[in-house]
């Protein structure tokens, strides 16, 4: 497996990052640069659950959404938009509805394009359907459907591939319900990224082949778990600090991707983005704000700071008052991406940057570490020890805590509980062991004993 480890960030200074401009652009669909001067809306939608009885009326129903869209994005005047399908499970299961599902969008995507001059390009999110309630079967048959799913829609009209895979689900479920760290770290830093570079090795060299981009992955299954867990300023069923060392580590597993040959743009729900794009100058689509639809973040301003992409996380096809709901979200990205774009041409992107940066900066633990100064300084503690899965992993967690222990001491305003959480895990992170093979063991051991359905071979041992 080749695979090229960051041991140095891409970025000189975190001063120097900012939305609508990546190191490396990437160039996809009709047309459309992602990263290389502007942004643009990344419009994401679900099918009405009854489209899902039979193929074709899938194919009719996402070929709705895909004419939707477009025609409003014309009808209102915005140059470019990225299409993100998100496969629903029937999808990938069975390789030839994407397959035709990605023709059909991509057809009508082609008509507007050559009639209008709109620059667009088609994502496709495949399914894990390597998953399912008891268990993980991360290498056997489903692996096998999930690269031949890929192949079909590289081959019949996706621009770029991506996926929020599932290494490491199971043990992180058992971790998190625990408040147990070392568990969160081994199940998101080791088994979530020896998922990760497996899949992505074989990812990339399919979009090779078909010329296609392979786009990233995102820890969705893990770091978002922990977000919505510890939810808003009135949940306390898990500390906002444990979601935030959740997200710190989830930065070198979804890293893995890049290093696995992936090229970005990083897919919208990785919150974690910022970090990437830190050390890896690649593209990124975040959501924030516009993704109320499907759900609530303490940051929706904040982590539209350096996206190259803005996206609605996802919305079921349905009618609204303005139009359907696919026209109304991505009219609504598309007036954010005009506003980003005007403070670029004006000079003011930085400015701007900051403004939405310092609303959401001290709301909450969550959001002051992926503000870009902070996400700078994990990435920094990543790529310090690079080459070490596990050490990496550790440094991100601790950063984290110490630069969230730091800005306690400041305006981040912090309760009793998440002090003490803080504390207990500065303490627990500080105290585990630096060689890799001896915490992999230990935590091998102790997730045998405790979960008959944890198998070390889905993560290659």
């Amino acid at each position: 497996m080749d695979v090229k480890r960051y041991t140095k960030m891409a970025y000189d200074d975190f001063e120097d990052m900012v939305f609508g401009h990546s190191l490396y652009p990437v160039s996809t669909g009709f047309g459309l640069e992602i990263g290389a001067g502007y942004t643009s809306a990344e419009v994401n939608y679900a099918p009405r659950p009854s489209s899902g009885e039979s193929k074709e009326k899938l194919i009719a129903e996402y070929e709705k959404i895909t004419t939707d869209i477009l025609q409003r994005m014309v009808q209102v005047g915005f140059p470019s938009v990225v299409l993100e399908t998100e496969h629903v499970l029937q999808m990938t299961t069975n390789p030839e509805w994407g397959a035709e599902i990605a023709h059909a969008q991509k057809t009508i995507m082609e008509e507007y394009h050559d009639e209008y001059g709109i620059k667009c390009a088609l994502r496709n999110t495949l399914a894990d359907i390597r998953g399912g309630r008891e268990s993980l079967e991360l290498r056997g048959d489903p692996y096998n459907v999930l690269m031949e799913s890929f192949e079909q829609v590289a081959s019949s009209g996706a621009d770029m591939l991506s996926i929020e895979s599932l290494g490491g689900k199971g043990v992180f479920d058992t971790a998190i319900l625990r408040n147990d760290l070392p568990g969160i770290l081994f199940s998101i830093g080791i088994l979530g990224t020896l998922d990760v570079e497996f899949i992505w090795s074989e990812i990339s060299s399919i979009a090779k082949k078909h010329n296609v981009i392979a786009a990233g992955d995102t820890d969705c299954s893990q770091a978002n778990t922990a977000m919505f867990i510890a939810g808003g300023l009135l949940d306390r069923k898990l500390a906002h600090t444990m979601a935030i060392v959740a997200r710190a580590i989830s930065a070198p597993r979804s890293l893995a991707a890049y290093e696995a040959g992936a090229v970005g743009p990083g897919k919208d729900c990785g919150y974690e983005n910022t970090i990437i794009k830190a050390i890896t100058g690649v593209p990124i689509s975040q959501e924030g704000k516009a993704s109320t639809c499907a759900h609530s973040d303490l940051m929706g301003n904040l982590v539209m700071q350096c996206c190259d992409l803005w996206s609605n996380e996802s919305v079921e096809y349905h009618g609204e008052f303005g139009g359907t709901s696919v026209q109304c979200w991505g009219e609504t990205l598309s007036y954010d991406c005009s506003m980003l774009n005007t403070a670029i041409e004006a000079g003011y992107a930085k400015v701007f940057r900051d403004v939405l940066m310092v609303s959401d900066r001290y709301r909450d633990p969550q959001s002051f570490i992926l503000a870009f100064d902070n996400a700078y300084r994990i990435g920094e503690a990543i790529v310090k020890d690079g080459n070490d899965i596990y050490l990496r992993s550790k440094n991100a967690a601790i950063e984290a805590c110490d630069i969230v222990e730091r800005g306690s001491r400041g305006q981040l305003e912090l309760s009793k509980f998440e002090k003490a959480s803080l504390a207990n895990a500065t303490k627990v992170l500080n105290s585990l062991t630096d060689e890799k093979d001896v915490f992999i063991e230990a935590q091998m051991d102790k997730f045998k004993a405790e979960m008959p359905e944890f198998r070390p071979e889905n993560y290659g041992y």
